[in-house]
């Protein structure tokens, strides 16, 4: 019996849309890289290239956040889909937990929660991205805002940040690219990938931008508090009043828990613009059709945001600090490198000189060669808009980010065109 002709005829082919948005992606990029690797090499791999040192026993939770969880487990509540009242108590923990650093009160009402901050992303863009808007977006910046605007259709426009300027937001050229198509600018602070934290001065510059421009603000908080520098956190949302403010945040990054997938949107937006002009509506109506937290992470929130002890805290940013003043001063030995000092997050960004090297033509190049020559991979600046660069996380501990940077070294000073 012929089971399929060769002249059948099938309606249905994939989305050329999910093939171009996942060639966005950090994940495609390290899976390249992790190809790359030789098998060969017995040395242990260094991994300078993502964020997510859960991994490592100094980088660990809180017991405090584990005993919370297994309390949820153990408790039988949370086992089933998550119940009106479980969100309700997690939303009005994360309202309290945020507003200890804003001038007015948020509401329960104000938070949505969400499957981490990539679900948070994947809701606003896909919420925003009506027939012929467009978005601003940082150069560099993190690729899953291009991946999800690429497979919704929402046209990129790329501002630049400043390297030389603590990687402020050029507003300037900002303001040029806008039209009155421009539905958002993003904002990432702490950076990812740059590892800046603005000053409060230079968010309201940006807050007053967009209020100029009728735009709202995306501000991705994810790293918030993970600050080691001159320069306190501020959340964009103590500007609500100035312009309309889509702040994310997770617990992925603060509580080193990113497989817990927990995160939020909150609406800052005094004057009601959000809500007037359908934004707010379009959030609800997506996160109606998308999948909720883990009930268990749910279960477990509002203890995680009470009972977390401060010393917790303190102990890593402590650990942060230490780990970005070994990665700067490491990568500064080393010729090739222009690296750029972190304030915040888990991540500097590095600036290559190609002409130093034999044999390695772009950034790309080089990781994947640094990859299968060393077993260290780090993040080509390609992937996030800025090539000639390189993005190191030195949230490690601080034996295998010493290793990682040796065999850097090793690896540049062995292709070093002067040797």
């Amino acid at each position: 019996m012929e089971i399929c002709s060769t002249k059948s005829r099938w309606n249905f082919q994939g989305k050329e849309e999910a093939k171009k948005a996942s060639a966005c992606t950090i994940r495609s990029y390290l899976n390249t890289l992790n190809e790359s690797i030789n098998k060969n090499d017995t040395r242990i791999v260094i991994p300078l290239s993502h964020g997510d040192p859960s991994g490592f026993p100094n980088f660990r939770t809180t017991k405090l956040s584990e005993d919370a969880l297994v309390d949820a487990l153990q408790s039988g509540k949370y086992n089933g889909y998550s119940q009106k009242s479980a969100i309700l108590s997690a939303t009005r923990s994360i309202a309290e937990y945020l507003s200890r650093d804003y001038p007015y009160e948020l509401s329960p009402n104000d938070v949505h929660v969400t499957a981490g901050a990539k679900q948070a992303i994947d809701v606003l863009i896909t919420a925003l991205a009506v027939p012929g808007a467009n978005i601003l977006l940082p150069r560099p910046g993190y690729p899953a805002y291009e991946a999800l605007a690429t497979f919704n259709g929402l046209e990129m426009r790329h501002y630049d940040l400043l390297p030389e300027q603590d990687w402020e937001v050029d507003i300037n050229g900002l303001e040029a690219l806008a039209d009155d198509r421009t539905v958002a600018m993003v904002v990432i602070n702490p950076g990812n990938p740059c590892g800046n934290v603005y000053k409060r001065e230079h968010l309201k510059k940006i807050a007053e931008a967009a209020r100029k421009l009728g735009m709202l603000v995306i501000s991705d908080e994810a790293y918030g508090h993970l600050v080691f520098g001159r320069n306190p956190f501020v959340p964009m949302g103590v500007f609500g009043e100035i312009a309309p403010i889509l702040t994310i945040g997770s617990i992925s990054k603060r509580w080193m828990v990113p497989g817990w997938r927990f995160g939020w949107i909150v609406i800052c937006d005094l004057n009601g613009i959000l809500q007037k002009h359908g934004v707010v509506e379009s959030v609800k109506n997506y996160l109606n059709i998308s999948v909720v937290p883990p009930t268990l992470t749910l279960g477990a929130i509002p203890r995680i945001l009470v009972e977390t002890p401060e010393d917790f805290y303190s102990n890593t940013i402590n650990l942060l600090r230490k780990a970005a003043d070994i990665c700067y001063a490491g990568l500064r030995e080393i010729p090739c490198f222009t690296p750029y000092k972190p304030q915040g997050s888990m991540f500097l960004m590095a600036k290559l000189n190609m002409s130093l090297l034999e044999g390695i033509n772009n950034d790309k190049e080089f990781c994947t060669r640094l990859a299968r020559e060393e077993s260290v991979v780090v993040l080509p600046g390609e992937a996030l808009g800025l090539k000639s660069w390189v993005r190191v996380t030195f949230a490690v501990e601080i034996s295998a980010l010493e290793d990682g940077l040796g065999r850097i070294k090793a690896f540049c000073f062995r292709n070093d065109k002067q040797q």
